[in-house]
């Protein structure tokens, strides 16, 4: 009887502790080996170090029996751009049974983001290994960004997620009926605990920072969205200076700021003078660790961020009070409507207390069950408006929730344009409505564009 093999893809610290956390849970069956295959895909991975080289990485390799690089295993090739021709599978998958030395074994996969290299290379290279796929955060709960090839989809026995908003169930990968699993918050919880315990760094950071009448910092996290494009370095200097200022308002005077790994050094010192500027202390983290175990180690006072998925996990594991900054700027920013930051930007929104409501910050808690009933029919419209041709199944529910529930609120999660292309309520003023879904209306429409793009071209 063949070896069985389990081949888990993590290309973050998060998504490694994750798995970590699954396998002490008890949700991997037994195998005769396990395999950690850490991909790089940083844009330039030559100088930006990969998961096995973050600290911490020591309390999760014992889970494994051997840890691989993808990026090794591929060059020169970069894990973002490559996938094998499809003539070239049988070729590729001989060389990498014989460099992992797995002969002939059996071969289960676990990987995130399945729908985007690496990980679909690596399901399309083991063409009848079977996969699980787990979520690196709040974008589970949104559509799946791409179509996912069928031989690769029905491949997918279940998606494992962490219970980032208790009662809310995951849209992605439900287009090919993939049911969800629980990580437990428990296990995650202890594997926090053990990356926690090698940073003591932390631990002289939060005494360097806290005094008799302030024993807890505020905790700003940055997340370098002006890379993505979606701000401008200017832009998003004033949203991190909103999370200073907003601190502040609320009674903290010391401050820790979490920049993204690879933001500007020079945003530390702008935020470092606005904080004097305002009577308060502003301590850097310069240490690459996680937002859960700053939230392990700091114990802090307020996480304040802006759509980052760490909003969730302290408010709802850790308990800590939580408040978001520029969301509203973001939605109305964000293109195109398709992008996958999207839904995580639209739950911090509807969920979370905007940190210039302090009577809101101060008496936030996890939403109650009709709050979450509300916001999966809010995710629904705003999934179907994202990916329509993914999931054509969700027209009712979006048309159902824009009729009854579209105001000058909520208008914030859509955009005309789109719901116009859509034939979707709240595309034209209500006397208006039948245009939409009249064909020969539709048919003239078509005509115009064709002929315009026809005019341009000469």
């Amino acid at each position: 009887m063949p070896r069985t093999t389990q081949i888990f893809c993590a290309s973050t610290l998060y998504g490694a502790a994750t798995l970590a956390a699954a396998l002490d849970a008890g949700l991997f069956a037994p195998a005769d080996r396990r395999l950690l295959l850490v991909t790089n895909n940083a844009t330039n991975p030559e100088i930006t170090p990969s998961v096995d080289a973050m600290p911490g990485f020591a309390a999760l390799r014992e889970r494994f029996d051997e840890v691989l690089s993808w990026n090794a295993t591929i060059a020169p090739f970069h894990p973002g751009g490559w996938s094998p021709r499809a003539d070239d599978i049988p070729m590729w998958e001989r060389y990498v049974r014989l460099l992992w030395h797995l002969g002939d074994d059996e071969v289960q996969l676990a990987v995130e983001s399945v729908q985007v290299n690496p990980a679909l290379a690596l399901c399309q290279l083991f063409t009848g290994a079977p996969v699980d796929v787990y979520a690196g955060g709040l974008v589970s709960y949104g559509p799946t960004r791409d179509k996912v090839d069928p031989l690769v989809g029905t491949r997918i026995g279940r998606l494992l997620h962490l219970d980032l908003v208790p009662g809310l169930t995951p849209l992605l990968l439900t287009e090919f009926g993939v049911p969800t699993e629980l990580v437990p918050s428990e296990a995650f919880l202890k594997v926090i605990g053990e990356l926690a315990e090698g940073e003591g760094e932390l631990t002289a950071t939060a005494s360097a920072t806290a005094t008799a009448t302030d024993a807890q910092p505020a905790l700003l996290l940055g997340q370098y969205l002006s890379a993505l494009g979606i701000l401008t370095d200017a832009e998003e200097e004033d949203v991190h200076r909103q999370m200073v200022r907003g601190a502040v308002e609320l009674g903290h005077r010391r401050l820790v700021f979490k920049p993204h790994p690879v933001a500007p050094a020079r945003w530390s010192t702008i935020l470092e003078d606005e904080a004097k500027k305002l009577g308060a202390e502003l301590t850097l983290l310069d240490r690459p660790v996680l937002a859960e175990v700053a939230f392990q180690r700091l114990r802090p006072a307020l996480v304040v961020g802006c759509f980052s998925t760490a909003l969730l996990t302290a408010a709802g594991l850790y308990g800590v009070p939580v408040a978001r900054v520029g969301t509203d700027t973001l939605l109305a920013r964000l293109a195109p409507y398709q992008n996958s930051n999207r839904v995580p930007l639209t739950i911090v929104d509807a969920l979370l207390p905007d940190i210039a409501d302090a009577s809101a910050v101060g008496g936030w808690a996890m939403p109650p069950r009709e709050r979450v009933d509300e916001l999966a029919a809010l995710l629904k419209a705003v999934g179907f408006a994202m990916q329509p041709k993914i999931y054509p199944g969700l027209r009712d529910a979006a048309e159902a929730y824009l009729t009854h529930h579209l105001n000058p609120h909520t208008w914030r999660y859509f955009k005309r344009k789109r719901l116009t292309s859509l034939a979707l309520p709240g595309a034209v003023p209500a006397q208006l409505s039948f245009i939409p879904r009249n064909a020969t209306v539709r048919r003239l429409a078509r005509r115009a564009r064709a002929l315009k793009r026809a005019a341009v071209k000469r």
